[in-house]
């Protein structure tokens, strides 16, 4: 009895055994690859599956999940010979596990390897400038690149993105050298144009202030001919207000020549009206 309790007790582990070998839930978002004898038999879906115990085989357990690959930076040179940095991100989905994983030996690296030469393809036949400013064609073109080559890893690309691309250090201080340059050029030209506009304007002034002291010399002296005219319509032929007129004229200059700093001595003539007679002329003698 006690030999014939432990057969069925081994019995009905075996079965026990043998059951949950052959039964298989796999859970939502993934799919197993089954092998049979060591060759490629099925794919299971998600939720409760049966095999073959001891034949079959659950081999790879694959995500049908959306998989972001973070592409690592590298560098790459322009058409124009400028050494920039770019690094992407790449969002995946297996839609045929058993090709993602007897197609390639690792579909990860592969993708990597194949955004980073692509990459590079695509920047190298661009400027610099049109390659700083031209992200989303550079994604276009990426995306074109690598979409029917991972298909036929069963793996369908969803989106690329660029995260950055920028020149290298060298190549960042030369940018701002130049533009600091630039600037130093436009404010240096706008300094010249603001002293050039100054002296114009400055020029303006003299010129006008002259045009107005000249205007005004003519004024002074068509006033001076006509009081002298005046004056001599009144005078006639008679001496004396001719004679008090230029006496008081010679009076005055002969002050201020005394008032000035650099007179030390003045002489006056004894007799003042003949002097100033002889000032008039002939005309009254």
């Amino acid at each position: 009895m006690g030999g014939l309790s432990t057969v069925m007790m081994v019995l009905i582990a075996l079965v026990v055994f043998t059951v949950y070998k052959g039964v298989r839930i796999v859970p939502q978002g993934y799919k197993w690859i089954v092998q049979r004898l060591g060759k490629y038999h099925q794919t299971l879906e998600p939720g409760l599956n049966i095999i073959i115990p001891y034949v079959d085989d659950v081999a790879y357990k694959v995500t049908t999940k959306d998989i972001v690959l973070d592409i690592p930076s590298q560098e790459v040179i322009t058409r124009d010979n400028v050494v920039i940095i770019a690094n992407a991100v790449a969002y995946i989905n297996i839609v045929q596990p058993e090709r993602a994983v007897y197609g390639i030996e690792d579909y990860e690296y592969g993708i990597r390897n194949l955004v980073q030469t692509s990459l590079r393809s695509i920047i190298g036949e661009m400027d610099l400038d049109n390659a700083l400013s031209s992200r989303d064609q550079i994604k276009a073109q990426l995306k074109q690149a690598i979409s029917e080559d991972i298909s036929d890893w069963g793996i369908t690309l969803k989106t690329v993105e660029i995260q950055d691309i920028n020149p290298s250090s060298t190549m960042q201080m030369a940018m701002e050298e130049q533009a600091a340059a630039e600037r130093q050029r436009r404010a240096t030209v706008t300094r010249a144009d603001g002293q050039k506009q100054a002296a114009i304007l400055e020029a303006d002034g003299r010129l006008e202030a002259s045009r107005r002291d000249a205007e005004a010399q003519v004024v002074l002296a068509k006033g001076s001919e006509k009081s002298i005219r005046l004056i001599t319509e009144a005078m006639g032929e008679e001496e004396m207000p001719v004679v008090y007129l230029l006496g008081e004229q010679y009076i005055k200059a002969m002050r201020e020549l005394a008032e000035s700093d650099n007179a030390k001595t003045v002489v006056l003539p004894a007799d003042i009206l003949n002097t100033v007679k002889g000032m008039v002329g002939d005309k009254f003698k």
